[in-house]
């Protein structure tokens, strides 16, 4: 017995009957520059089924060989996470039928992970500290890409489906969380908490672009609710591939009133994978799974286990970049602001984008400014998160300089970071080809202001008599005249010298 998506009950209804726990699976494309099991390029974006060859697209004779690059990286997010490096970890053949692994099977590692038993501590949008422990991450070989047409983008009902190969065989890391117990009514804050510090630790590391709208990032979102009294854990869903923080967050809410309705109701839950839909923030049920590991495992014989040297790890722990929460700490004191405001730029993910703006050359103040407001008013219109909008630190650096210079106003300033958005090419260019300069020529301003006052004679008599606030009209005119390409400073000092 299940209930119809739509009975929702009231988040509030759900805390007070119900305990949840989280469980959050979050696969990570690393940024290797070929694949985990052959010399493929990884680029992404490239032609379908152009980055292919007989060993990711699994034809008979051809033989995997691990890429060391990416054992390596798997390692140092090992040490990052404080998790233990195994001494010899065993690749596994997991076996499946499904059209996007074209050998009926993924290379993965089973109940040998690379490195287990870790933990990574978030912070809360109140400054709340909470632990997450880390249960294992292992590497794995990622899936092909399908497009399923007809059927709403979805498998059922679809007419028939493509298949893109270029992905398979990309490596992965996924790390995995042990059961997130005594969350309460913060279950989807900690949630999104922990997948926003887990990508910012991975950026760091530099062992991914972490880019969640290109899938370099994903999370699946497992969830259960127990009654109250209860001892054992509910039957958990785990909503697949969820990617962006904001989606997770809102996947976990909705997956909690949802199974809260159906418990409420005296249905049960059924334990199976849902997908979710970006459109509504609702889930839709996928593919049941009759037990907790419902895939066949056995040692995948064309690989030996890897056997890190213990001298080679501690090598790489030498190596580590300065932890994000410690450069934050760090930056902070530099900026000389406030918990409050540090967290709050954090809440809104900007405090990397701002270091990385002004370690373009752009003054902290300017690129705290741009982020936090107009950027984060953008990212806001086109429902993405800061740092997935189309636009990089340099760039907006790029367009801060303009604006220091006097070349932008901030309203053209504006117009050159929408046009990036959109995809029109590097902000210079942009300038250059709209013409967007500041208006310098105090001749053609000059003219542009004679023709305002002639137009607004009652507004150029109360500037005369003395009522200087009146200019603004004058000075907007003129701004409108221009296109915005004057400075208004400069336009205010034409308009009170004509009126002397």
């Amino acid at each position: 017995m299940t209930a119809p998506t739509a009975d929702l009950i009231d988040y509030d209804d759900v805390i007070a009957e119900f305990n949840p726990v989280l469980g959050l699976e979050v696969h990570v494309e690393l940024g290797t520059a070929t694949k985990m099991f052959c010399g493929c390029p990884t680029e992404f974006g490239a032609e379908p089924n152009t980055q292919v060859c007989p060993v990711c697209i699994g034809l008979p004779g051809s033989l995997p060989v691990v890429n060391a690059a990416a054992v390596e990286s798997a390692i140092r997010i090992g040490l990052a996470l404080n998790c233990t490096v195994r001494p010899s970890s065993q690749f596994a053949r997991k076996n499946y039928f499904y059209p996007d692994q074209p050998k009926n099977y993924q290379i993965s590692q089973y109940d040998e992970p690379i490195v287990y038993d870790g933990h990574l501590d978030v912070v809360l949008a109140d400054g709340t500290p909470w632990r997450i422990e880390i249960e294992r991450a292992h590497m794995e070989e990622d899936t092909g890409k399908s497009l399923h047409i007809g059927g709403a983008g979805r498998i059922h009902g679809a007419s028939h489906s493509l298949l893109d190969y270029n992905r398979a065989g990309v490596p992965l890391v996924e790390i995995v969380t042990r059961p997130i117990e005594g969350t309460g009514a913060r279950a989807p804050e900690v949630a999104r908490a922990y997948v926003t510090a887990l990508r910012d630790l991975l950026k760091a590391l530099d062992v991914s672009d972490v880019r969640m709208d290109q899938g370099s990032l994903r999370c699946d979102a497992n969830v259960s609710l127990m009654a109250k009294d209860a001892t054992e854990f509910g039957t958990r869903t785990e909503t697949k591939n969820v990617n962006s923080l904001r989606s997770v967050e809102v996947a976990v809410r909705h997956e909690m009133r949802r199974q809260a309705a159906i418990l409420r109701a005296g249905g049960e839950i059924i334990q199976e994978t849902r997908h979710f839909q970006e459109s509504d923030g609702t889930t839709l049920a996928g593919r049941r799974k009759e037990t907790a590991e419902d895939y066949r495992y056995f040692p995948e014989p064309d690989l030996a286990p890897v056997q890190p040297d213990p001298a080679w790890i501690e090598q790489l722990a030498t190596t580590m970049p300065e932890m994000p929460w410690l450069r934050r700490a760090r930056i902070q004191q530099e900026w000389g602001v406030s918990d409050e405001v540090m967290r709050d730029l954090m809440n809104v993910g900007a405090v990397d984008l701002i270091i990385a703006t002004v370690d373009a050359g752009a003054p902290a103040e300017a690129s705290r400014s741009w982020w936090v407001s107009f950027l984060a008013q953008q990212a806001n219109t086109r429902e993405v998160e800061l740092a997935d909008l189309p636009i990089t630190p340099a760039q907006v650096a790029s367009v801060i300089a303009m604006v220091e210079a006097g070349t932008l106003t901030n309203k053209l300033a504006q117009q050159v970071i929408v046009a990036v958005l959109d995809g029109e090419g590097e902000p210079d260019a942009i300038v250059a080809d709209r013409g967007l300069e500041v208006v310098r020529d105090d001749s053609a301003l000059q003219s542009a202001v004679d023709e305002a006052l002639a137009a607004n004679p009652d507004i150029a008599e109360k500037i005369r008599s003395g009522k200087v606030a009146a200019a603004g009209k004058i000075v907007g005119d003129v701004m409108k005249a221009t296109r915005g390409q004057a400075d208004p400073a400069r336009v205010k000092e034409l308009v009170l010298a004509s009126c002397s």
